[in-house]
């Protein structure tokens, strides 16, 4: 018999983490396996460390007139890229003996029509052969493919299905969950009624993170994303982001500063924590009332929100904080700058709330038993592994 290998893959702006996925065919759940590999771009002759991406604004125009012109500088990143995640799968491949592979890749941008390709990306260079180029280069290594890429898919996806059939997950045994998962970037997931509900299918009534505008006049994910309390701490310390980097000052570090008194650190801690109680609160607001018009919208133009939907009168089971958010969250340091301020402005929040009803704000009460935090490691790159397994299933 054919030995198959899933690998699930995690494409970020400076590398790509590949994992080994396993999936137990007795209690139909996955896991991660014990190989993983990363791809950094920069290690890969080649790399152009000058590269700038094409401006957004122009992205969007080539793709409304439906003609890309993928720069010269593009196609030698993308091949770079491509390089990258190739070798990572090849040393899953090899440590595995796999005579065959089922890849699933989740990477950030704004997809080609067959969903294998990128067509608008902010941070990096447009990929539109990224899957094509990939699956060659590993035919040139002699690695047989179970089936096609099906897609290269959004890590905010990618959490929530983690979260759904992983062992662990936290989306498992409840029929009403949001998960806000902070790295780089943010990740909204929503399961509702016992379903995974992608974000974009929700677009009408609910927005992402990073759509909303918080009292500063900044996005929400600034406030969220491990990146982004980074960049509060380096504005109100006056520290450089490169120097916090090589000083090892991220979030957890920040966090231990706050603790001993630094004055910026806990001022990014109160703003970080009035804001996540804002989030998380209007999450609440509107899946159960409808939106309140609670922010502004990063984009003036975006549609306005409806104030109903088909699941008002609903209520979360619980509120998932993953990824870095989540580790930060349980940090021993974390606990007491991050959880426990939090939970005491959400309670307060819930209790005040003039949407919220009788019903709705007990099931609220306890802010500790429904907000939790994740315990997936490599929650996009095991969701990736698992959806190219549901596609491979299918297609068989």
């Amino acid at each position: 018999m054919k030995k198959t290998t899933i690998v699930g893959v995690d494409g970020g702006a400076t590398k790509v983490s590949a994992w080994q996925v396993i999936f137990n065919h007795e209690k139909k759940i996955f896991c991660l396996g014990d190989h993983n590999a990363e791809g950094k771009y920069a290690d890969i002759p080649g790399f152009l460390s000058d590269f700038t991406p094409v401006d957004v604004a122009v992205q969007f125009k080539e793709l409304a007139e439906g003609h890309i012109r993928q720069t010269d500088e593009e196609k030698q990143q993308e091949t770079v890229y491509v390089e990258a995640c190739a070798r990572a799968i090849l040393k899953i491949a090899r440590a595995t003996a796999a005579d065959n592979l089922i890849i699933g890749i989740g990477m950030p941008g704004l997809k080609t029509a067959d969903k294998r390709g990128i067509n608008v990306v902010a941070n990096g260079p447009r990929m539109l052969h990224y899957s094509d180029l990939l699956e060659e280069r590993l035919r040139l290594e002699n690695i047989q493919l179970a089936s096609p890429i099906a897609r290269l898919g959004s890590d905010a996806d990618y959490c929530g299905i983690g979260e759904n059939y992983a062992e662990d997950g936290a989306f498992r045994p409840v029929e009403n969950a949001y998960y806000l998962g902070g790295g780089t970037g943010v990740a909204d997931a929503l399961k509702l009624h016992g379903t995974l509900v992608p974000f974009d299918q929700t677009k009408s009534w609910l927005a992402k993170t990073w759509e909303m505008k918080y009292t500063d006049g900044r996005s929400l994910e600034r406030f969220c994303s491990a990146s982004g309390i980074q960049s509060i701490y380096a504005d109100l310390s006056g520290m450089d982001i490169r120097e916090l980097n090589a000083a090892g000052l991220f979030p957890p570090q920040i966090a231990r500063k706050a603790l001993e008194g630094d004055e910026a650190a806990v001022t990014t801690f109160r703003a970080v924590t009035e804001a996540l109680a804002a989030i998380i609160y209007e999450r609440l607001e509107t899946l159960y009332c409808g939106w309140q018009k609670t922010f502004e919208f990063m984009n003036p133009n975006r549609d306005a929100l409806a104030g109903d939907h088909p699941y008002r009168g609903s209520w979360f089971d619980k509120v998932i904080l993953g990824q870095r958010l989540g580790q930060l969250y349980v940090d021993e340091a974390g606990q007491k700058v991050l959880a426990t301020p939090l939970q005491a402005l959400l309670e307060e929040k819930i209790k005040h709330s003039t949407c919220l009803d009788d019903k709705a704000r007990k099931h609220y009460a306890q802010v500790s038993q429904f907000l939790i935090p994740s315990h997936l490691r490599e929650a996009p790159a095991l969701g990736a592994g698992i959806d190219a397994f549901f596609s491979w299933e299918n297609e068989g």
